[in-house]
């Protein structure tokens, strides 16, 4: 249809005159609800949309209301056809748009508004639900028709538009949409007398529903018969194509769907204006200070819009301090410039500095996003003849992170994808050494892709100890529907020791798959039987594993073992009175919201003679059904036991050392001393430096949508969440004291930017939340060496924490501007985590020198 629309713009008292034409066409039938010619129709349209933030309701938010006159008049109608008609404003029978036209290139964001008035006219008059094209993309529908009323209810979750912005990979941190639309039309005879839409979007972090906007409308939209009057005549002629040609000369058909669009920031810094001052820069790299981390997240931004020219620049101009950073910048930047240029600088350079290709491994590994061009780039990395064993143990095991984030921004199909799994497959199976298997199983293990169950079933039941211990643990990773029924049996064998003689790590890492993934109350009652059998370290080991499941809210199995112990014959003294041992499975609650839960585990196990073996301390999300691993270590010790043995030579193994993950990507494992003489001078000498485990910035979130409204505004969303992260880890012996004492020291920075935009072409708006918090946790493990068992203390502490907030308002109109700024701030105390009863009191004791 033609509109010769003018619009009388109200917005705080502000009129705004605005003018435009396009044409719109539709089909309908012989009982269409209809216009008469030479008449004009006038009606009242208005908008009101108001955004806010969900942290702050009291802090009012940016509102739009306006207004218009809409003259709607029958410009031409098919004389063979009465349902075909050419109108100011198309209405029908089932008012379908079928065509949308404008006389010239417009303005996009006044297109916007023309394709919302259009979205509003197009219902159906019958019930039922259907998919329709709108200004939300094709969606269901639903319609209720009763009397002269119609209620149109639109599934905007259901809605396919054009790709837009990019997503977090990992839904723990992702951004869910809540979303409602209704429109509500009444008619008069043949004519609309008031159609109405409202909605609704509530968009938030899943993780913490404070960090978003609600946006209402009580009447996002309302167009209301206001008079009829005398009208132009209407056009005469067969053909619609003439018509449309004698009047608009080359009309442009125009999709009905929304086309999203990002505002252009004309105010941001540029790379090449940070380039100027580079030299004279002092930037302090303490991952501690949320300092740091805004400045990466700064530096990101820059870089995203920036010239390949530009970045190899600062890469090239950069103190070799801060190389990292920057190398960091630019993965996250993730432009095809940014990710050319860092190439191209490792060629140049990685030879020389090989720390700095391991960060770019790891940079890339960590990656909220990753694509295939970045992953690519990894492979190619790998390739490079000059790769130290270092570095190249620590691509192989991150390769499977890369994998996994890709599968689950369904691209698991790709080519390069499907390559690097056969490749993985390859290696592993054709290695000889234990520790290259480790490696190929680790990055295995972190693409969680239930395919490789069966690779991890094989290597449990028919691997070494240490192979059959890591490809028993790895399968503890998948949730409940993936352990089948295989998986079970083979389980079964090996805690059972059917078919061969297991290590105790393996046997206990299958006892807790058979008990965390739906036993049955037989397989439960097996379990506490056996465990009579079993060595001291191990009962108490699996003991402490049930206590804990039935002291627990919400472990699914928690309700089975309650059944089994109704019965007095099993739920007694005998079965729950443990042989002495201290090896002890234990996990707790860290914080819990209504959006997600965070929790810490420990496990330790000692030897026979007292010592401990293997300590594992894991810290996990879960969000409305996602699971997380957000860090888990692992300090491992062998050989100890020829401390208290007289005739302890050197030809002895004596190793230690640290595994860790983070985020679900496996790091390159830390060795603390290999071998009697290493393991000599760590006695002997005082304590050095602590050993670095991660350290450095990455992006946790990076997220942009564009949210099309009914009305034609459009709301662009943008989160970014970035950490900066220092993770040290050290071991001191003192041989004179018999004692050791494990500390990992975590220190680093959390900033969260959101942001929200509005735009018309009248009106602009920005609501942004941005906050920050320093965060240090400190892990310790003190233990007591004795001719009797190891005595020992497990500590976990949260040191105080400050944290920030800030919230802006931005309006903008043609005479109109308006700021609004908020802030607050505040600490939390620092505390200790409780574990269990008995590490308390040797806490006590060891701590007050006893």
């Amino acid at each position: 249809m033609i509109v010769s629309m003018t619009q009388y713009l109200i917005l705080k008292a502000c009129k705004l005159h605005q003018h435009g034409s396009f044409l719109f066409f539709f089909t309908g039938n012989l009982e269409t609800p209809s216009f008469s010619s030479g008449i004009l129709y006038q009606y009242r349209y208005s908008l009101d949309n108001q955004v806010s933030f969900l942290s702050r309701p009291t802090l009012q938010g940016s509102k739009l209301q306006a207004e218009a006159v809409v003259d709607v008049n029958l410009l031409w109608s098919n004389i063979d056809n009465a349902g075909e008609q050419l109108l100011q404003i198309q209405l029908s029978y089932i008012l379908q748009v079928k065509a949308f036209y404008v006389a010239k290139e417009e303005n996009p964001l006044i297109l916007e508004l023309k394709r919302g008035l259009l979205s509003l006219l197009q219902f159906q008059t019958h019930s039922g639900t259907m998919t329709e094209e709108d200004i939300s993309g094709s969606c269901q529908v639903t319609y209720a028709v009763s009397k002269d009323t119609v209620l149109k209810t639109k599934d905007l979750q259901t809605c396919k538009r054009p790709k837009f912005g990019f997503s977090t990979a990992n839904k723990v941190f992702g951004l869910l949409w809540h979303p409602t639309s209704k429109s509500h039309y009444v008619m008069e005879g043949n004519l609309i007398k008031s159609a109405s839409s409202e909605e609704n979007h509530i968009i938030h972090q899943g993780i913490k529903s404070s960090v978003g906007v609600d946006i209402t409308s009580r009447l996002m939209q309302h167009l209301e018969l206001l008079t009829q009057m005398p009208g132009s005549k209407e056009l005469s002629g067969k053909n619609l194509e003439k018509v449309l040609n004698s009047f608009l000369g080359k009309p442009q058909p125009i999709n009905l769907t929304s086309q999203p669009f990002k505002r252009i920031c004309s105010e941001c810094p540029t790379l090449r204006s940070y380039l100027k001052t580079l030299a004279k820069k002092k930037i302090d790299l303490d991952l501690s200070k949320a300092s740091t981390t805004w400045h990466f997240s700064r530096v990101v931004q820059m870089l995203r819009s920036a010239k390949k020219k530009d970045i190899l620049l600062l890469l090239k101009k950069a103190p070799e301090s801060m190389l990292p950073f920057y190398t960091e910048a630019a993965i996250a930047a993730h432009s095809t410039p940014s990710l050319v240029a860092v190439t191209e600088f490792m060629d140049s350079q990685g030879r020389k500095q090989p720390s700095l290709l391991e960060n770019f491994l790891y940079a890339a590994a960590l990656s909220p996003r990753p694509s295939k061009e970045l992953f690519n780039l990894v492979l190619d990395s790998l390739n490079n003849k000059y790769l130290n064993d270092a570095t190249s143990e620590a691509g192989n095991m991150i390769i499977g992170s890369l994998v996994g984030k890709l599968c689950q921004m369904n691209q698991c199909d790709l080519k390069e994808v499907s390559l690097a799994k056969e490749a993985i497959l390859k290696k592993l199976h054709r290695s000889k050494m234990d520790s290259r298997k480790m490696m190929f199983l680790s990055s295995l293990k972190s693409t969680l892709l239930p395919e490789f169950i069966p690779t991890f079933l094989y290597y449990a039941e028919e691997g070494s100890s240490s192979i059959s211990a890591a490809a028993v643990t790895a399968l503890k990773r998948y949730s409940t529907e993936h352990i089948t029924s295989t998986v079970k049996m083979a389980m079964k064998r090996i805690f059972y020791q059917v078919q061969r003689k297991y290590q105790k790590n393996s046997r206990l890492a299958a006892a807790e798959i058979l008990l965390d993934n739906s036993p049955s109350h037989m397989d439960f009652i097996n379990i506490l039987l056996a465990s009579r059998e079993l060595s001291p370290e191990m009962q108490r080991f699996i003991l402490s594993k049930i206590l804990g499941i039935m002291s627990s809210d919400n472990h699914p199995t928690r309700q089975v073992i309650k059944d089994v112990l109704k019965d007095p014959r099993i739920n007694n003294y005998y079965y729950f009175s443990p042989k002495e041992g201290r090896s002890i499975s234990f996990s707790g609650l860290l914080t819990a919201t209504e959006d997600a839960s965070s929790t810490f585990g420990v496990e330790l196990l000692f030897s026979e003679l007292g010592l401990l073996q293997k300590s594992t301390t894991n810290f996990d999300i879960e969000s409305h059904g996602h699971r997380l691993q957000a860090a888990q270590v692992v300090v491992e010790a062998k050989g100890l036991e020829g401390m208290l043995d007289e005739d302890a030579t050197e030809e002895q193994e004596f190793t230690a050392g640290m595994s860790a993950i983070l985020l679900d990507v496996p790091l390159r494992p830390v060795t603390f001393f290999d071998g009697y003489s290493e393991l000599m001078s760590k006695m002997f000498m005082s304590p050095g430096k602590p050993m670095k485990v991660v350290k450095g910035n990455l992006l946790l979130v990076d997220h942009q949508e564009a949210v099309p409204l009914q009305s034609g505004l459009q709301v662009v969303i943008t989160l970014q969440v970035g950490l900066g992260l220092d993770i040290s880890a050290d071991l001191n012996m003192d041989m004179w004291e018999q004692k050791f004492n494990t500390s990992i020291k975590s220190r680093g920075a959390l900033v969260v930017d959101f942001q929200a935009e509005v735009d018309t072409s009248f009106f602009q708006a920005t609501l942004k939340s941005q906050s920050d918090i320093e965060l240090s946790t400190n892990v310790d493990i003190l233990a007591r060496l004795t001719l009797g068992p190891m005595t020992m203390c497990l500590q976990l502490a949260k040191q105080p924490v400050s944290y920030r907030e800030k919230f802006f308002i931005s309006e903008s109109s043609a005479n109109y501007n308006t700021h609004v700024r908020k802030g607050r701030r505040g600490t939390m105390s620092g505390h200790g985590f409780p574990f269990y009863r008995a590490n308390s009191e040797m806490c006590k004791d060891l701590l007050a020198g006893k």
